[in-house]
């Protein structure tokens, strides 16, 4: 029988709080059985969402947190000073491994700043990136870092395209992962700085498959499954990806929409299109994982409704099943002894 996993469920993170939160936290357990959940969070508001669903009692907990950090105040001072809100208090059942992971879709910055204060981060981590998943021609990439550290070194990245490799395999199934260094051409001798003086690192790791360098243009076409740059370049990617995604989505609809006849063709390929849609959906494999930490700390969208809630709970249970974590320790173990 495989062991329990618990998760930390920030109930008051993001803009549909609790009743979005609450609703995913049901649809996991109701999938999985070997997960059990921690709502933290105002708990008069919390049960009354509960009492809406049906759910094996013994898998789901409410710990009471009276406060919400919210999305506008400052990070550091929110998390020193609001020790009873829901993020903190979730985080701290990580640090003293009362829970095997945190989940939020509450402030970006607040969960940054959490994650690496409170859970703190693994021996020998230097910084943790943020590494969502990011759809492909080819199925999905993961992105590392798209939001933790603006300002980086080469060791940084290179750590982050050995755990982003680990990541890739275990989770995602990818045999031996395409590693590449965002660029602004193919050239080895192309770059800012920081790629110049990474590349040749990332050229002399034996434990990663490194292509070399991509271009932005390249990513949607997924030809590297690993992609590494610092959080500035990443987070730029990630909402252009984001944006570009939102503005042909509204202009097909509005295509579709245009006519009859488009609206009768729209009928015709209803569901191939909802299909192909739904494939370029990042959402279904979950939230963004800041990898490198003591313990599993999910970043979910700030308006996550209750389906990436539910999957970014079971991308925990994966995480936490396949120990990522064990194989971070000893990669960084290998890295120290070379």
């Amino acid at each position: 029988m495989a062991e329990k996993v618990i998760v930390a469920l920030d109930a008051m993170g993001g803009d549909n709080a609790p009743g979005e939160i609450v609703k995913g936290a049901v649809e996991a357990v109701n999938e999985e059985s070997g997960v059990v959940v921690k709502l933290v969070g105002r708990q008069a508001d919390v049960e009354a969402e509960l009492s809406k669903y049906k759910y094996n009692k013994g898998q789901i907990e409410v710990i009471d947190a009276p406060d919400v950090i919210q999305t506008g105040e400052p990070p550091v001072m929110a998390i020193r000073r609001k020790k009873d809100s829901s993020m903190v208090k979730a985080l701290n059942l990580v640090k003293e491994k009362q829970a095997d992971a945190f989940v939020s879709a509450g402030s970006s910055g607040a969960i940054l700043v959490g994650g690496q204060v409170i859970v703190g981060r693994i021996k020998g981590v230097e910084r943790p990136p943020m590494a969502p998943l990011i759809p492909t021609a080819k199925g999905v990439s993961i992105l590392v870092d798209s939001g933790a550290n603006v300002d980086s070194r080469p060791s940084f990245l290179v750590q982050w395209a050995k755990m982003g490799s680990i990541y890739m395999e275990n989770i995602m199934g990818i045999k031996n992962p395409r590693v590449a260094i965002v660029n602004v051409g193919l050239e080895e001798e192309k770059g800012n700085q920081l790629v110049k003086e990474t590349y040749p690192l990332l050229k002399e790791c034996s434990d990663i498959n490194f292509i070399g360098s991509i271009e932005a243009r390249n990513i949607p076409n997924g030809d590297a499954d690993v992609i590494v740059c610092d959080a500035f370049v990443g987070n730029v990617i990630l909402k252009l990806y984001e944006g570009t995604a939102k503005m042909l989505l509204s202009k097909v609809k509005q295509t579709l929409m245009s006519s009859l006849k488009t609206k009768i063709g729209a009928l015709l390929i209803k569901g191939a299109l909802k299909d192909t849609m739904k494939s370029f959906d990042a959402k279904q494999y979950g939230g963004a994982p800041l990898i490198g930490l003591n313990g599993l700390v999910v970043k979910t969208h700030g308006n996550a409704k209750a389906m990436e809630v539910k999957n970014s709970v079971l991308q925990c249970v994966k995480f936490k099943r396949e120990k990522i974590n064990d194989k971070i320790i000893a990669s960084i173990s290998e890295e120290k002894l070379d």
